[in-house]
């Protein structure tokens, strides 16, 4: 495992976009150290356990899913019966 990730390497992890990667160095919401124009993440800010993406919160993942099914409910049920 690495020490740092770029933004490129952490909005993969994250399962987001390289510009909510810097949204959200901005705000405060994920520790970078910037080196220039570029920035490093360090892993200890990353949900990182061998690899793997570590669930730390099952609250937050369910809340997660009810809105991406309420949200998402009827095309989710439409690529189902395909």
């Amino acid at each position: 495992m690495k020490d740092y990730y770029t933004t490129a390497e952490a909005a993969k992890i994250l399962g987001v976009s390289r510009v909510t990667v810097f949204q959200r160095i901005k705000a405060g919401k994920l520790e970078a150290r910037q080196f220039g124009r570029n920035y490093s993440i360090p892993a200890s800010a990353l949900p990182l356990d061998g690899g793997k993406l570590k669930i730390e919160k099952d609250d937050d993942l369910r809340a997660a899913v009810k809105r991406v099914v309420r949200e998402y409910g009827t095309t989710l049920k439409k690529l189902g019966s395909e």
